[in-house]
């Protein structure tokens, strides 16, 4: 798959995780991994980024002891994710396009 469009997707994969509940980054490795193959060097500059954009804002809390950092979807991520879906209709358009 293309870099630049996986990068797409993970970003997408990532605020769908987050969507029904806040959650740290190895639970999120976890969700997306299901669906696409990502590691710690991808994820934590894709939530940055998603941090940068307001998609995302983070809290700590502690856990065993040690603080854990959590992300948690902002209106604008899950706006962001409402966006997705008709974008995602033009590429179906596009990729049936291709295929037929």
């Amino acid at each position: 798959m293309d870099t630049q469009l996986k990068k797409g997707f993970l970003e997408l994969l990532v605020l769908a995780s987050l969507k029904t509940q806040a959650s740290y980054g190895y639970r999120i490795i976890q969700d997306v991994s299901s669906v696409m193959e990502i590691s710690e060097s991808t994820l934590y500059p894709i939530l940055k980024r998603l941090e940068l954009q307001n998609y995302v804002v983070t809290y700590t809390e502690e856990f065993n002891s040690r603080l854990r950092k959590y992300y948690q979807i902002t209106s604008s991520g899950i706006q962001r994710l409402k966006d997705c879906r008709e974008e995602f209709q033009e590429l179906i358009k596009i990729y049936d396009f291709i295929l037929n």
